[in-house]
């Protein structure tokens, strides 16, 4: 009698340990803020070096965290469809290094970008100290902000009638300096670096096999759907549009590392595994 094994124990080692571990630390995540009220994201999640809460191990750690139970599935989920064909072919110590390396990669590009941006910031939150005006913050806001409470434009507005009060002025200086140290603790969490890293790999490694999209239900090869995948990242990262929190850029950059890693293995493998 042949003995019935649930999906999840059939997994190869190292997907399933991952699927595990992320799952654990969103629990605990859950867990300990809601009884302890510790957020842990100050701890684990990855900072921008500038914030007085980064840490060296965060470029690790963040990729076992997640913003809730959805991101979590979706990075999860990919994972899981193509994690496991990945580490079937290149055996638990390849893929786990590919896996770390994407995560990694992803982290040190996202880490770069927000460089450029950051210093786009300062220089904007410079001129408008330099000459503060309710136009120049407003337009501070729009650009290097995105969407913002209510009350922030009824400031403004307000500022706007009294433009040469000296007290309201200051206050304007505080907000935009508040503003600058907000974008600088925003935490990035996530695997999807490297669950983009794998997806690049399905697509070199079986570029014909195809994959049926959700929306629109139609199949499409697997080296169509990364690349497709890839110029959509690269597009919406370019238009860097003030209040989107998604990390396009960490998403190329696991690619990019994964794409660096497989051509690397293959000048130097006489068999590629």
């Amino acid at each position: 009698m042949t003995q019935y094994r649930p999906p999840l124990l059939n997994l190869p080692p190292v997907v399933k340990n991952l699927l595990i571990i992320n799952v654990i630390m969103l629990l605990g995540t859950m867990v300990i803020g809601s009884k302890f009220g510790f957020d842990i994201d100050r701890l684990l999640a990855l900072h921008f070096f500038k914030s007085e809460f980064f840490r060296p191990h965060q470029f690790i750690t963040h990729m076992f965290m997640h913003g809730g139970i959805g991101h979590l599935f979706l990075n999860m989920f990919a994972l899981f469809m193509f994690g496991r064909v990945l580490e079937s072919v290149w055996g638990p110590k390849r893929f786990l290094l590919y896996y770390m390396v994407t995560g990694i990669g992803a982290a040190l590009i996202h880490t770069l970008v927000n460089w450029f941006d950051y210093m786009s910031m300062k220089n904007a939150l410079d001129a408008f100290i330099n000459t503060p005006t309710p136009d120049l913050l407003s337009q501070f806001v729009r650009e290097h902000v995105g969407p913002v409470k209510p009350w922030v434009y009824d400031f403004i507005n307000q500022w706007a009638e009294y433009p040469n009060d000296a007290n309201t002025t200051n206050q304007a200086i505080a907000l935009a300096n508040r503003m600058l140290e907000g974008s600088i603790n925003t935490p990035t969490v996530g695997a999807s670096g490297a669950v983009f890293g794998i997806l690049l790999a399905f697509g070199m490694l079986f570029p014909n096999t195809e994959l049926m999209l959700i929306f629109p239900p139609i199949p499409i090869k697997a080296k169509y759907f990364v690349i497709g995948y890839g110029v959509l990242e690269l597009f919406l990262g370019v238009q860097n549009q003030a209040g989107d929190n998604v990390a396009h850029f960490a998403h190329l950059g696991g690619m990019i590392f994964g794409f660096i890693l497989i051509k690397y293995w293959q000048k130097n493998s006489k068999r590629f595994y």
